[in-house]
């Protein structure tokens, strides 16, 4: 066992009574109702070696919706299912600079494509992309990949965030008329949506999500099975734009700070990973402005500090 390991064992209980209390620094997620009902001070994270082996500290029972977390994965799929060259036609590649919801920049520069696909509309554009001839069909792909991914064969989505993400989402469906206008979206804006509701919807734990950035640690190995489940090319793209489009308008300031790939969601969970070394999960509801969990910021760059993690 590493000193290292046995550091994290030691200290990553108090690390994280000692981040809770940022939750007073944000709040937690209202446009989307049904998130609203998320305990703001909850504050859990599990870090998996490759081994499969766990730290774990803090409110790790509770399950929570993947979000925006889900748009590195479905990007993947969609880059097993069509190439890169059909996925960058349809997105790009830079960071924006404006919210992760904004349509700003799709009329204003040319060629109207959305910036990147971790952004709503991109990511809209990409859930166009997974392969099937159904919306029922795509998503199954979508959450057998997941299933894959976290060895967990009852992952399931939310009905009820599902629900209330599509009755409230209408600046989502005026992002996906937009696209289908510019000839960017593949078939039906209501059937695209409810793939894409659908992947943001599904539920898991900071294990679960642990798992998933380990797999991306290893280069799309899973350390623990020894089973190749992702092209490493392909882990190579979404971890790039981890790094610079991942933590919405904060993605520079967290690769200053924390120095790791990392992709978080409005339900305040975060995943990232120390690449050939571990995969970490985590929650904390309350988000500050930028839509970033205020205490799992804090823990990260406590972690990462205290441990010299920086890739940077």
């Amino acid at each position: 066992m590493t000193s290292e390991w046995q550091r994290l064992q030691t200290k990553l209980p108090e690390w994280v009574e000692q981040s809770r209390h940022e939750y007073i620094h944000g709040k937690v997620a209202a446009y989307i109702p049904e998130l609203s009902k998320a305990p703001a001070d909850a504050l859990g994270v599990v870090v998996m070696n490759g081994a499969g082996e766990n730290v774990v500290a803090g409110d790790t029972e509770i399950q929570f919706t993947m979000q925006s977390i889900s748009k590195v994965f479905t990007l993947i799929l969609a880059l097993m299912d069509n190439g890169e060259d059909v996925v960058f036609s349809k997105v790009g590649m830079e960071p924006t600079g404006d919210r992760f919801n904004s349509m700003l920049k799709l009329e204003l520069i040319e060629p109207g494509i959305p910036f990147n696909p971790l952004i709503n509309a991109g990511a809209i554009a990409i859930s166009s992309l997974i392969r099937g001839n159904s919306p029922e069909e795509k998503f199954a792909r979508v959450l057998q990949f997941f299933r894959l991914l976290t060895h967990n064969d009852t992952l399931e989505y939310d009905q009820d965030v599902y629900d209330s993400e599509s009755a409230t989402g209408h600046l989502n469906r005026s992002l996906a008329y937009f696209l289908m206008e510019k000839g960017i979206l593949r078939g039906h804006v209501e059937d695209v949506l409810e793939v894409y509701f659908r992947h943001c919807a599904v539920k898991l734990n900071c294990t679960d999500l642990a798992r998933m950035g380990l797999v991306l640690a290893y280069n799309g190995r899973d350390p623990v099975t020894g089973i190749p489940l992702i092209p490493r090319r392909y882990v190579q793209i979404a971890k790039t734009f981890m790094t610079t489009c991942g933590m919405y308008d904060a993605s520079g300031e967290f690769a200053i700070q924390v120095g790791l790939p990392a992709k978080s969601g409005v339900s305040g969970s975060i995943m990232t990973m120390v690449p050939g070394r571990y995969g970490i999960g985590l929650v904390g509801p309350s988000l500050n402005r930028m839509g970033n969990s205020t205490a799992g910021v804090h823990l990260l760059e406590t972690m990462s500090r205290d441990l010299d993690w920086s890739l940077f």
